[in-house]
């Protein structure tokens, strides 16, 4: 059986969790609501406040929905309690990030700016200390959200390997190249 699959999901106090009759799956909770359609073969019991995801039988589709469901349903519910946060660095001589609302405007040695709109969802914050490289914090209770925009931001200024400029997540340890050697 799968390892993931198998492992209850305790839904933690102050979350509700409904399931419909077409397998539809509403997770409330302090920081939002999320929904998620999950696959009708797949059984949900909510039991004392634990979640349990079994599958019908052995084939090899049912065994990798199991895992995924689980996984997606336990992403939900520890987001609505706790939430979701990723931290992005610009690395570079004259890269800034700046947010007015959602509105972020991000200069990354382009000869113009950036303008992003993040979605209502997630919470923008920029932070800029001197001596230090720029940061963008996003917070929001959808993981799946949360990882597009990041991923999107960081495609805007890819990471290179020489002099390690772009954008990079906080703590993320680049493969830098050696440089050219004089013959």
């Amino acid at each position: 059986m799968s390892r993931i699959g198998k492992a209850p999901i305790e839904i933690p106090g102050g979350v509700t969790l409904d399931i419909s009759k077409s397998n539809l799956v509403t997770v409330k909770g302090p920081k939002g609501e999320l929904t998620q359609q999950v696959d009708s073969d797949l059984g949900l019991t909510l039991e004392d406040g634990v979640l349990t995801v079994s599958r019908p039988t052995e084939q090899k589709r049912h065994k990798s929905l199991h895992g995924l469901y689980r996984s997606l349903i336990n992403n939900m519910v520890v987001g609505v309690s706790e939430g979701y946060e990723k931290t992005l660095e610009l690395v570079g001589v004259g890269y800034k990030a700046a947010n007015s609302g959602q509105l972020l405007e991000l200069t990354l040695g382009y000869s113009h700016p950036i303008y992003f709109y993040v979605p209502d969802e997630v919470k923008v914050e920029t932070v800029t200390e001197k001596g230090k490289n720029p940061m963008v914090k996003l917070a929001s209770h959808d993981k799946q959200l949360i990882g597009q925009i990041a991923a999107k931001l960081k495609s805007l200024r890819k990471s290179e390997p020489y002099k390690g400029k772009g954008i990079k997540f906080e703590g993320e340890v680049l493969r830098r190249k050696a440089g050219k050697t004089t013959a």
